[in-house]
């Protein structure tokens, strides 16, 4: 039998990572979480600074790794925990800027659906549809631990996009979007794919044409605790 020795992007071994992981864009927040959140974690892999960590929450365990920016890097990191080191489920947890006026700063947003201008889909899977659902058993269950815990959110699609400095305007698509960001499609084909579960929560950290009203690199990476927390006791109910 051949040892499986990681992937180009990842040294963990096989066992070395939970079910459920964690994906925040920002390596340093997947560090944050593990420091702050997770009882005993274990670093399991750090190439390309990608650091992810292995602990326990309320006794159970749980992963958290980076993702890193946009739809190709969340697309290689994903399926590589899906499909070699049989995780279930993933849930990215991240920022995003909002786009309705109901949103305003440090809201959560818990995602059902990604709109996106992106050939992905397409061109990994032969998925022609611009819109990529979450998985209904993640959202459910995303949406039940905010409302046990007592945390106000929002739920709906929200527009994944390959740009984060977009100077055309968003083409017609007849979508009501909350916010924008730029992974959740490409997790949201992979699971599709490869038969598994994924689920995105999101605080809102900047609005859409207000330069005044967005936070700051250290308050993106340290005060979300309410996403956190919803999505630590999604993690364990899964």
């Amino acid at each position: 039998m051949t040892q499986f020795n990681g992937t180009p992007h990842n040294t963990a071994k096989l066992g070395d990572i939970a079910k459920t992981v964690l994906m925040p864009g920002d390596p340093l927040r997947a560090k944050f979480v593990a420091e702050n959140f997770l009882e005993n974690p274990v670093q399991f892999n750090n190439v390309r600074g990608m650091m992810g960590f292995t602990g326990t929450y309320k006794g159970k365990q749980v992963s958290v790794m980076g993702s890193g920016m946009g739809m190709p890097s969340i697309g290689i990191y994903s399926f590589e925990l899906f499909n070699f080191y049989g995780v279930e489920n993933i849930i990215r947890i991240g920022t995003a800027g909002g786009m309705s006026k109901d949103l305003d700063l440090f809201d959560v947003v818990v995602v059902d659906a990604s709109y996106s201008e992106s050939s992905f889909a397409e061109t990994a899977y032969g998925y022609p549809e611009d819109v990529q659902k979450a998985s209904e058993e993640v959202v459910n269950a995303l949406t039940a631990s905010a409302e046990k815990l007592g945390k106000k959110y929002h739920k709906g699609m929200v527009h994944s996009s390959d740009v984060f400095y977009q100077m055309a305007p968003l083409k017609e698509h007849g979508y009501d979007l909350l916010c924008a960001e730029m992974e959740s499609f490409a997790l949201f084909a992979n699971a599709r794919y490869l038969n598994k579960k994924a689920g995105c929560v999101l605080t809102i950290s900047d609005i859409i044409g207000e330069d005044e009203k967005a936070t700051t690199a250290e308050e993106r990476q340290t005060a979300f605790k309410d996403m956190m927390e919803i999505a630590l006791d999604t993690a364990i109910s899964l």
